[in-house]
């Protein structure tokens, strides 16, 4: 399961959490998530700010990119110019040397003054891609297209390809106005083995230093003289840069001594794919376990959700059942009062003596008889009326007399607005009649 720390994150934060935690090789969880949060969870403005990452909100910085160059470790490779020779070489050696400390000498105090009337141009990198793109091209035009492939990004770019991929990168920069940088990039560089080699086996990045973007790398890397190259790859948790090679180096010397410091740090590079692996699948199980957690609470969810949904169900069936129970005693109370208030105004039973009179007997539907006196004035309305009223008849009913078969109208209708009388109805002295149930139709 995920440590108790981490629950409270959303996927997206733990996913960022575990990317850090990758890409910087930082140990501590909560190291990386203090300063995720410090960065309101930006990992690009982070990995900006340690490697020189120019971020898409912000204009690229000015200030030296981070590579450790520090480390004492760095091999370090110089080819110094050839010392004159004879008595002819020495002779020109002599000669040209004021003219040559003067000609520097000079230019170095117009530089250093110009920075004061107008600062240096370089400084300032405004289209770092671009500046890339320029150098390939003039590249190209003065030495070919057989060269190696140029890494068409920026250096940070590089950098954080090199950092994921675990790769070597050779950065280069070009002196465009050294005196070998000719003739070590048509000899040297473009030789067929010495590219074979960097193609297969590391990422080339390249610019000028007269480009602002590769004198900003100038500036973070401090080199000496040129051409000069550097070698960086991720050590230690850390881009840095292993070797160092300055000056004008022959093709197989070259091939000799790149080859020399892979294989001084191959061993970094295999530990850390080891780590990055053991990382990987550490992350592959916490997910894993994130997962299972996550459907394990979804399963509870669901759970708790259906149970609350029967309670519910239940709740309102109870409900409805009762409003039922009283619906049902309200309805019985009504038909109470309604039977009490038609026996209030039935008229008084005529007595036996009354030749007026009609002696009626009701044979009910449960058998039972009941039996009542009538005037022959009255209307049927009394004889259902008397029947509503008595305990044992139904609800609805219908009053039928059997000689001939009929079925009384004891209600008004749209046929009888106004009920017959028992005399209209053609009653005798002495009747029979069904009481017809219609309470369930």
């Amino acid at each position: 399961m995920a440590a108790p720390e981490e629950r409270d994150l959303t996927q997206e934060q733990t996913e960022k959490l575990l990317q850090f935690q990758d890409l910087t090789g930082i140990e501590s969880m909560d190291q990386c998530r203090h300063t995720l949060e410090q960065h309101n969870w930006n990992i690009e403005d982070r990995l900006n700010e340690q490697e020189g990452v120019p971020s898409v909100f912000n204009p690229p910085p000015s200030r030296p990119l981070q590579v450790n160059t520090a480390d004492h470790r760095i091999y370090s490779y110089v080819v110094s110019r050839p010392q004159p020779r004879g008595l002819l070489g020495w002779g020109y050696y002599l000669i040209m040397l004021p003219f040559r400390f003067t000609y520097y000498t000079i230019l170095d105090i117009f530089r250093f003054a110009l920075r004061f009337i107008r600062p240096d141009p370089r400084s300032r990198v405004t289209d770092p891609v671009g500046d890339i793109v320029s150098f390939m091209h003039s590249f190209e035009e003065k030495y070919g297209r057989a060269h190696p492939v140029f890494y068409q990004g920026t250096y940070s770019q590089a950098l954080n390809d090199a950092k994921r991929e675990l790769r070597f990168l050779l950065v280069y920069l070009h002196g465009d106005d050294h005196q070998d940088s000719d003739e070590f990039c048509r000899n040297t560089l473009c030789a067929p083995e010495v590219i074979s080699l960097i193609n297969t086996r590391m990422l080339f990045w390249a610019c000028s230093t007269n480009k602002p973007e590769g004198y900003r790398v100038s500036q973070a890397l401090r080199e000496n003289t040129y051409p000069f190259l550097a070698m960086i790859m991720l050590k230690d948790r850390r881009m840095t840069v292993v070797g160092r090679l300055e000056g004008l180096i022959q093709p197989d010397d070259l091939i000799n001594q790149l080859t020399f410091i892979m294989d001084a740090n191959q061993t970094y590079l295999v530990s850390e794919r080891l780590e990055r692996e053991e990382r990987n699948q550490t992350q592959v199980l916490r997910q894993q376990q994130d997962e299972a957690y996550l459907a394990s609470l979804r399963a509870d969810q669901e759970k708790e959700r259906k149970k609350r949904e029967e309670r519910e169900r239940k709740r309102r069936k109870e409900e409805e059942v009762q409003q039922q129970k009283l619906a049902e005693e309200r309805r019985r109370q009504n038909l109470q009062e309604e039977k009490e208030r038609k026996l209030e105004c039935l008229p008084p039973e005529p007595s036996p003596d009354d030749p007026e009179s009609v002696k009626i007997i009701f044979k009910l539907p449960n058998d039972s008889r009941v039996e009542r006196r009538f005037h022959f004035s009255q209307s049927l309305t009394v004889i259902h009326d008397f029947l509503f009223s008595l305990k044992e008849s139904p609800e609805k009913f219908q009053i039928e007399a059997n000689f001939p078969r009929r079925v009384l109208p004891c209600i008004p209708s749209e046929e009888w607005p106004n009920p017959p009388t028992l005399q209209e109805a053609g009653l005798s002295h002495t009747e029979v009649l069904f009481v017809q149930d219609l309470t369930d139709e």
